[in-house]
């Protein structure tokens, strides 16, 4: 695709070899649309969930531009989603449903991180608790359904990150005005770190508090509050811009409360508390804590969220090293001659490794999700989903961190310039690490949920005569490791000294984590074994070598704890490198087919020099293709005719 008005320097590589001609088997013309259909779903899912998204990627709004200053990408982040909420059908239904929430997530990470956080912001945890509250009369979601006002989330405080249920913020409740007063008390309680600059218009805020009526602490409810208006904050609310962060910028700040007075309707209701006309509060939940986990639930749909974001980033970053990778030439071992990069071992082993890797955190993400989405209605079932999508945000993002890493190392000095995308990806990598929960923190949680609540698959046959080709081996000591770091820190939590809650935990914590890890990876390689096991001819026996070097590494990490526990034959622990190294052998002639099923528009892709066969491009300042303005008062009907489908 041509990339406009773009000057080209006169030197390039020397041509290469087809990079097609690697070792591997030949592809049939039905693989690529078989790996679609096992990573995006049938026709009907991905007409609902993904292609909406793709196609806004491809118009010129979203192109890739020169935008040198935070100030601006912030300004075009904003008015990308404007465009974005001009495009959809319904904001209700995008916020009711988790599912296009993630893929919103996945498609835009790789173009626009500003614009992920602030659509999943406004979309899911702004509009989505208000649909999971109670409606009451006088609160209109017009202005927010037509971004009139953009809507963000007050949760944490300077002294209260992960611990936000011990938050300090107030809304104490006034019986003569039948409304609220919601105040900051001390510094630390200012509100950390939201989008409430003066960004994308008018804003307003779901500001977690404390419900104190009579001098009674009733734990955290959710505060519908207007922020600023088009000359700023409101009366009795402060907001201070942070400093730059790193990754891509969004206008985060310091904010806080003096006495602002707040209607009755303004307190977000439920079962889990109401207050009545007499200034009683009624609840089904009596515990403090899981009234404020219930105002907050939305959160766990961003673990989702977060998730997918790591995901979209992730393949964008296969996609662009891979192909980079058969573009850039270098010397071959005879004089004169020239061989992709790809075709060493030092270099295509990793992205193999990374492939089937990305294949396995696509597939536990999607399972997580349908999880997610039929949550049954009893609490150790509600609970043991969520628990599914906190496992899987941490082990997705710590993953895809690494991955994003290793692509940009794989591409040299080149991935550094921003045009080439993979430098950006790496730093927004840190953010879903952190939003949503602190992967670590969600983690200690979940592990020690699972030593009182998770049952461990009972041991496999002895191994002895059972191949490491065998998927139901693989599959098994997959879950022996699980057992053993289980088992661990549940006899390391009943030998630590009685009296001491912390201590106990501590000694417990590290077995514990390690069983959650093993956790997430025997779950992935499930999903994609059960992928590999009811994909289309053409595509099963390339899913299923994938799962086996997914597995494979992962077992070869545990192989000592593994042949202490006889699991392993110490000829099979002797044997796992060579298999790895033939799995890799054989997917590397499939590198291109793997990520060209990633889907992504060829439009993004030609955005990257490097993506290309013109991969010197963009890497002097005047070869930079000038800024394309697309003003968000341009008429709906003169817009490009892609953005309205």
């Amino acid at each position: 695709m041509d990339h406009g008005p773009m000057r080209e320097p006169h030197f390039r590589d020397e041509p290469t070899e087809d990079p097609r001609r690697a070792p591997g088997s030949p592809v049939a013309p039905t693989t690529v649309p078989g790996l679609k259909r096992v990573l995006f779903g049938p026709t009907a899912e991905y007409d609902r969930e993904h292609r909406p998204w793709r196609a806004l990627l491809a118009t010129e709004p979203f192109r890739a531009r020169a935008v040198p200053d935070g100030a601006d990408r912030v300004a075009l982040s904003y008015q990308r989603l404007h465009l974005l909420n001009d495009d959809l059908d319904s904001a209700l239904e995008l916020a009711a449903d988790p599912a296009r929430l993630a893929s919103l997530h996945e498609w835009t990470a790789p173009v626009d991180s500003g614009l992920t956080t602030i659509a999943g912001i406004h979309y899911n945890l702004f509009l989505g608790s208000l649909l999971d509250h109670d409606r009451q009369p006088g609160r209109e979601l017009g202005d927010y359904l037509a971004l009139r006002r953009v809507g963000t989330f007050l949760c944490t405080e300077l002294d209260h990150g992960n611990d936000a249920g011990a938050l300090r913020t107030t809304a104490t409740y006034d019986p003569a005005a039948d409304g609220f007063v919601l105040h900051t008390p001390d510094p630390g309680a200012r509100k950390f770190m939201p989008n409430t600059g003066g960004y994308g218009g008018p804003k307003t805020g779901l500001v977690a508090a404390r419900l104190v009526v009579d001098g009674d602490d009733h734990g955290v409810f959710l505060f519908l509050t207007p922020l600023t208006d088009a000359s700023g904050p409101l009366p009795g609310v402060t907001v201070r811009p942070l400093t730059e962060k790193y990754g891509s910028p969004v206008d985060h700040c310091l904010t806080s409360f003096e006495h602002v007075r707040l209607p009755r309707h303004a307190m977000l209701a439920g079962e889990h508390g109401r207050l009545g006309a007499d200034g009683v509060l009624t609840s089904a939940v009596g515990n403090r804590r899981r009234r404020f986990l219930r105002s907050i639930d939305r959160v766990t749909t961003g673990k989702l969220c977060m998730s997918a974001a790591t995901l979209g980033a992730v393949r964008a970053a296969l996609a662009i090293a891979v192909r980079y990778s058969h573009h850039r030439g270098i010397s071959g071992a005879r004089g004169g001659t020239r061989v992709p990069v790809f075709a060493h071992r030092s270099h295509h082993g990793p992205l193999v490794s990374a492939l089937a890797a990305s294949y396995a955190m696509t597939l536990l993400h999607r399972e997580t999700v349908r999880m997610f989405r039929v949550r049954p209605a009893d609490a150790r079932g509600r609970e043991r989903a969520e628990r599914m999508a906190a496992v899987a945000k941490g082990w997705v993002t710590w993953n895809g961190r690494r991955i994003l890493i290793e692509c940009r190392e794989r591409c040299g000095a080149r991935a550094l310039f921003p045009a080439n995308r993979l430098a950006t990806l790496c730093a927004d990598s840190e953010g879903p690490i952190t939003a949503e929960g602190d992967n670590l923190a969600v983690w200690v949680k979940a592990g020690a949920e699972m030593l009182l609540d998770h049952d461990s698959a009972p041991p496999s046959d002895a191994p002895a005569g059972r191949p490491l080709t065998d998927p139901g081996f693989l599959g098994d000591l997959l879950a022996s490791v699980e057992r053993v770091h289980l088992h661990r820190a549940r006899r390391r939590l009943r030998q630590a000294p009685p009296g001491d809650p912390l201590g106990r935990w501590n000694a417990a914590a590290p077995h514990a984590l390690r069983a959650v890890a093993a956790f997430a990876q025997r779950r992935a390689g499930e999903a994609l074994l059960g992928a590999a096991r009811t994909a289309e001819p053409d595509t099963g026996p390339l899913l299923l070598d994938l799962y086996r070097l997914f597995a494979l590494e992962r077992i070869g990490e545990h192989a000592g704890d593994l042949l202490a526990e006889g699991r392993l034959t110490g000829d099979q622990t002797t044997a796992l490198p060579d298999a790895v190294e033939e799995l890799i052998a054989s997917l590397a002639g499939q590198a291109l087919t793997l990520v060209e099923a990633f889907d992504l528009p060829e439009e993004v892709l030609a955005d990257v020099p490097i993506a290309g066969p013109r991969i010197h491009a963009g890497l002097v300042a005047s070869d930079t293709r000038p800024p394309r303005r697309f003003p968000l008062d341009v008429p709906r009907a003169e817009r490009p005719a892609a953005l309205t489908r």
